[in-house]
């Protein structure tokens, strides 16, 4: 995989170094640029073209022409190419706020190489969606079967499920964990994928059978068994009545 370029926004420096350390360690990171505050980390994006990846502290050291790493990612994220967030921070409580700000991830202090790992392959994950999304669609999919990475058609993949605060998805070659939200594959991937329930999203170019009844039931794939909300059966069946021909009745 192509090395990303990072960015850490750190005031501390035994928290910077150490940091970045851990990305140097980890398999995926190519170049690696620092900055004490945000008005460093501002010119340091000027300076350094091509950062694909911020890892930022939430409250820094109150300088001069200063703001907060959250103000400062809201700004950044409003660009016109924003790079990836990721929120490094001691402070857990601002997990929501960094989210609606665009976050990728949330990395607590202190920090270790193993977590840091999994961020930077769920950064090549986004980075990849992202890529062949403007490119007119991603024709692959970025999954983890333990430590190591799996690579997977779009065309094999049945359906995503949101379970044990993980995303799983069901493929023709088995059952992976992926990184990305059930939220951010919707909108990622429309429209080839249907949400029918809060805790799945299904292809419907697999979907084989609609059960209805008091619990709507879709047979998606060989054996896949997906529940539709009840809330959301109708405008399942009329999403894949709209790509079929036959009896609607």
């Amino acid at each position: 995989m192509t090395g990303l370029r990072v960015l850490v926004v750190e005031d501390e420096a035994p928290a910077r170094d150490y940091l970045v350390e851990l990305l140097q360690a980890s398999e995926g990171v190519s170049d690696i640029v620092t900055a004490g505050s945000t008005a460093e980390a501002t010119a340091a994006m000027r300076g350094a073209p091509g950062v694909a990846a911020a890892f930022v502290d939430i409250r820094l050291v109150d300088r001069p022409g200063d703001t907060t790493g959250l103000a400062w990612a809201r700004t950044v994220m409003a660009s016109p190419a924003p790079p990836l967030l990721v929120f490094a921070t001691a402070m857990p409580d601002h997990a929501l706020a960094a989210f609606e700000a665009g976050a990728v991830d949330y990395l607590l202090k202190p920090f270790t190489q193993a977590r840091v790992r999994r961020c930077v392959d769920r950064l090549h994950a986004r980075r990849q969606l992202r890529t062949e999304r403007s490119a007119g669609g991603p024709t692959r999919l970025l999954a983890r079967a333990g430590s190591s990475l799996v690579f997977l058609s779009f065309d094999g993949v049945y359906a995503f499920e949101a379970a044990d605060r993980m995303t799983h998805v069901h493929h023709a070659d088995g059952t992976f964990l992926v990184d990305p939200s059930l939220a951010t594959l919707e909108h990622d991937l429309a429209p080839r994928l249907i949400r029918v329930h809060r805790n799945w999203l299904v292809a419907a170019a697999h979907v084989r059978r609609l059960e209805r009844g008091s619990e709507p039931t879709l047979l998606v794939g060989p054996n896949l068994k997906v529940p539709v909300s009840r809330d959301r059966a109708a405008q399942v069946r009329e999403a894949l009545l709209a790509g079929a021909r036959g009896p609607a009745s």
